[in-house]
């Protein structure tokens, strides 16, 4: 089996690739994967993609591979897959759910603070030799302890962004999805609502949905007008979720307080009104980058394509491909 890692990822994962006997494993090196042409040409021999969501993987590059049994995404979100053209040429798809909620819960409160406390903009005043005094209105910014959180999708990540917020700050929990969460309710008081109340009471809002065509632009001027001056909204997601454009006129003109992205419309090429703005807290999608998160996320994606090698059942599929081809 002829295993293809398009970037670089923890060696102990691809130790176990290339210690399985009969497999052949090559790594791409960093930045090789974003040549389209440099993938796609290595992606002819592979019987297994390991990708991570910066690639796409879609009927072109299907079709190049025509010995590709699976691709297994090192991330939980999938929606750099065509899934239907996985489908239709019994491809397997699977996904790493489950070990990076805390470090991405970790990361969307680190934001919240950051953003609603104004720290990095703090820190460049102290850096930039501003700081001569204390003073009672200095950089002064929002409260977080006992405000109202707003959490749309209620997965496994919002879930543990809303434990750290109820039990930890004492915030008060609303939340937007498809589901009814009675569990959280009752343990943590939070409460279901649809979108506009939500946007209209929370003092924050996180982002946790998966990019769907569904939730592709969910967060535009409307609903940014809807929001309250002083509040702030994160989003470690996926960027589109988020209309950027409309999200820099918001924060220039006082609709909204701050903001905290990690993710954005276009990545890695972020809008440049984004990047004048003082409220506007951003980071290059880090949310997992915990070292102990990236080497779960690895091992998992390994363990998919060791199970497939060993005729097993992969443990995380999204599509189920065929068991041989």
């Amino acid at each position: 089996m002829k295993v293809l890692v398009t970037r670089p990822i923890p060696e102990p994962a691809v130790e176990r690739l290339r210690a399985e006997p009969a497999t052949e494993t090559r790594m791409l090196e960093e930045g090789a994967a974003l040549d389209r042409a440099a993938l796609l040409d290595a992606a002819s021999e592979a019987d297994v993609i390991v990708a991570l969501l910066t690639e796409r993987m879609d009927a072109e590059l299907f079709d190049r591979a025509s010995s590709l049994r699976m691709v297994a995404n090192m991330a939980v979100g999938f929606d750099n897959v065509d899934i239907a053209a996985a489908e239709a040429r019994g491809i397997w798809v699977t996904n790493t759910p489950g070990v990076l909620d805390g470090a991405t819960a970790d990361l969307a409160l680190a934001l919240l603070l950051a953003a609603a406390r104004r720290l990095p903009e703090a820190e460049r005043f102290l850096r930039a030799g501003r700081y001569r005094r204390w003073g009672p209105m200095l950089l002064t910014g929002q409260e977080v302890h006992g405000r109202t959180l707003g959490i749309l999708g209620m997965g496994r990540i919002g879930e543990a962004v809303a434990r750290r917020a109820g039990l930890g700050f004492g915030m008060e929990i609303l939340y937007w999805d498809e589901r009814e969460r009675p569990d959280l309710e009752r343990e943590l008081g939070a409460r279901r609502t649809d979108l506009d109340g939500l946007l209209g009471a929370a003092d924050f809002v996180s982002i946790h949905l998966p990019l769907t065509e569904g939730t592709t632009g969910l967060i535009g001027a409307d609903e940014l007008a809807r929001m309250k001056p002083t509040a702030v909204l994160v989003n470690t997601a996926r960027g589109p979720i988020v209309d950027e454009e409309a999200l820099a006129a918001a924060l220039r003109s006082g609709v909204i307080w701050a903001a905290g992205l990690d993710v954005f419309e276009r990545e890695p090429e972020i809008h440049p009104d984004l990047l004048d703005l003082d409220n506007a807290v951003l980071l290059p999608h880090i949310a997992s980058a915990s070292i102990p998160t990236r080497l779960a996320m690895a091992q998992l994606a390994v363990d998919n394509v060791l199970a497939l090698h060993r005729g097993e059942d992969p443990p995380t599929p999204v599509v189920r491909g065929a068991s041989r081809r």
